[in-house]
């Protein structure tokens, strides 16, 4: 059982920055890849990163590569989510979700947090 706890959201103008903070309960945070997937209004959940459980492996959504990076502390349970440039378009509720495989598919996380709120102003 793993139990994660975002942070990190707010408000940014478009431009701006933040850094979105995942932490995991439990001693076995390594042994999940851990994903950053984002929900807009109206719209589904989709991907937005992955990270290996060692943290040398990393996948993005074509629309946020170049602008955000994902990363881990596997010492301190927690994987992060850098997002720079942001655009009114990133404006979501974002989830962080433990895997057991390194994946783009919702399916393959069991685990995941109760979302923080990101809304970029133009």
């Amino acid at each position: 059982q793993v139990q994660l706890l975002e942070s990190g959201g707010g408000l940014v103008q478009s431009g701006g920055s933040l850094r979105l903070s995942c932490a995991a309960s439990g001693r076995t945070f390594s042994t999940y890849a851990m994903g950053w997937f984002r929900q807009a209004p109206g719209k589904e959940r989709e991907f937005v990163a992955v990270v290996s459980r060692s943290g040398f492996s990393t996948d993005y959504a074509d629309s946020v590569k170049g602008r955000f990076t994902i990363s881990r502390d596997n010492a301190k349970n927690t994987v992060y989510l850098q997002m720079n440039s942001l655009k009114p378009e990133d404006t979501a509720v974002y989830y962080c979700a433990a895997g057991l495989v390194f994946a783009v598919r919702q399916y393959a996380y069991a685990y995941w947090g109760q979302g923080t709120q990101v809304t970029v102003s133009s």
